[in-house]
């Protein structure tokens, strides 16, 4: 196989997650770079990691580094993609992408001036329930898609004690739990149903945390061109996981069970058989060394890294110039994504139905 070098950025998700995925699609993990060089120099010795870094500058000018995966707040990541795609280097940025769509833009028309691959980090788009889920809905399996529902309620954050990172808790930073794992929701609308045309939203905090300033739960209405539906979500609920993800339409009605979907129309109800190209292996967990806050608990269960390492295994493919599972998210998705997240914001402040071109 063909040996690609990167670098990531980024000592949280970066290390619970992008570093193994990249690896194991392949990639040998240059460098990685962060902000505090004690913490960086430890994760980077800890993970095997040859080289701990404050200066992405430095990191690039490291020998065989083709590509820069961006795992920092999203308040720093115009810059960051910028001086990425500027030494001509391959790009994945993290969601939510951007702190807004203007920002999100310049990313886009800079990836593509340079010429370079370009993917976001939607690796839910890659897991077992949501593929399938997508891939029978857009076969047609329940008619046309009408209403839908996606609800996550899990109490995380709903001791105001948890520490966080002070980014993740300030609205002017680009943190909260809209774009943590809204990004992901919006994306799997725009991929299963197609593009949000319009919302009404608000955006709340349960926790009485001190300082914080983001939202810890949301709620939105959206339409598409042929469907409506309701996302509900917080990260503060005290009580039991409560999770649901459902779209009825003409002719029957599709659900998540996990990694499980069912179907149930006029024939009755059955679970689908999950293709062997859409399978996963099991999740595997970051070493526990890792996991200090309540924002790194959100990874504990590892459920993202095989889902990643099909991702980072598309950016492979990308730079190779060889065919890819066609499910990557690019710059050009994040916008998409960008957009709606900065609509939900302007319809929860004006409390008004934002619509969107």
């Amino acid at each position: 196989m063909t040996t690609l070098g990167i670098v990531i950025v980024g000592t949280g998700f970066g290390c619970l997650t992008h570093v193994p995925a990249f690896r194991a699609a392949g990639f040998e993990v240059r460098a990685l770079v962060g902000r505090d060089p004690v913490k960086t120099a430890e994760r980077a010795a800890f993970l095997g990691v040859p080289q701990g870094l404050t200066s992405l500058e430095e990191a690039l000018a490291l020998p065989g580094v083709d590509a820069v995966s961006i795992a920092t707040p999203p308040a720093t990541h115009a810059a960051l993609v910028e001086q990425v795609v500027s030494a001509g280097r391959h790009v994945v940025c993290e969601k939510p992408f951007g702190t807004d769509a203007a920002e999100a833009r310049a990313m886009l028309e800079a990836a593509e001036r340079a010429g370079v691959v370009h993917l976001v980090g939607t690796e839910f788009r890659y897991a077992t329930g949501q593929a399938l889920l997508r891939r029978i809905i857009r076969a047609g399996a329940i008619g046309e898609p009408r209403m839908a529902t996606f609800m996550l309620h899990i109490p995380l954050l709903a001791d105001p004690a948890g520490e966080l990172p002070g980014w993740w808790s300030s609205a002017a930073s680009g943190g909260g739990w809209l774009g943590a794992q809204g990004s992901h929701v919006i994306d799997q609308i725009r991929t299963t149903l197609g593009e949000i045309e319009g919302v009404s939203a608000t955006l709340d905090r349960l926790s009485d945390r001190p300082g914080m300033t983001a939202e810890d739960s949301f709620t939105v209405h959206f339409r598409t061109a042929g469907a409506s539906g309701v996302v509900q979500s917080t990260s503060a609920a005290w009580g039991r996981l409560l999770i649901t993800t459902r779209i009825s339409g003409t002719a029957g009605s599709a659900w998540l069970n996990g990694d499980e979907v069912w179907l149930a129309d006029a024939t009755g109800t059955r679970q689908v058989e999950v293709p062997e190209e859409l399978r996963n292996p099991a999740p595997v967990p970051p070493p526990a060394e890792l996991l200090h806050t309540a924002y790194d608990m959100l990874h504990f269960t590892g459920m993202d890294l095989a889902p990643y390492t099909r991702l980072a295994g598309d950016l492979r493919a990308g730079i190779l110039g060889e065919p890819g599972s066609g499910t990557a998210a690019t710059f050009a998705d994040g916008l998409a994504t960008r957009e709606v997240l900065d609509a939900i914001r302007r319809s929860a402040a004006d409390r008004s139905w934002v619509a969107l071109e």
